[in-house]
């Protein structure tokens, strides 16, 4: 007999789901971190434009972080929360100093590259599980950031 979970889910479905989860964590801190970076050392013509929509765009991930982390919780496992663990796990590396507009964006692109292709696993992963309210979540975080992908590769001309 399958061992349930405190919201119903089995407990190493949740489980597989809660350490996918804490890749995306790993992820979305990294790549957090290097939007603030961005935010702070843009420099050049679009400097204004920019400056404000990586400051946009951290304040949003900071709101994901917190989510992932309660999610992780809501599973009943414990979110990863060091810096040391998260340059392990994460697939995006931290950024050197970045002052180049064009080339923060190219980085944010590759960053919500890495991020949506990891949701779509832990989609699929929340499928297998019935786990309705991971797959909400990674649903509405795709789609919002399928439309930031459009909007940034606008930017660069790329669509």
């Amino acid at each position: 007999m399958k061992k349930i979970n405190a919201i119903g889910l089995q407990e190493d479905k949740a489980e597989d789901l809660a350490k996918k989860l804490n890749e995306l964590l790993a992820n979305y801190s990294i790549f957090y971190q290097n939007t603030r970076g961005f935010h702070w050392n843009i420099k050049g013509g679009n400097f204004f434009e920019l400056h404000l929509k990586f400051e946009e765009l951290y304040n949003d991930l900071l709101l994901k972080i917190d989510e992932v982390a309660e999610r992780i919780l809501t599973l009943g496992h414990t979110p990863e929360h060091s810096y040391s663990q998260y340059a392990k796990k994460s697939t995006i590396k931290e950024s050197k100093k970045i002052s180049d507009g064009l080339i923060a964006v190219e980085q944010i692109l590759e960053g919500f590259k890495t991020i949506i292709i990891l949701q779509r696993e832990i989609l699929e992963l929340a499928s297998e599980a019935n786990d309705e309210g991971t797959s909400a979540l990674m649903s509405d975080y795709i789609r919002f950031q399928e439309k930031q992908v459009w909007m940034y590769s606008s930017f660069l001309k790329k669509n």
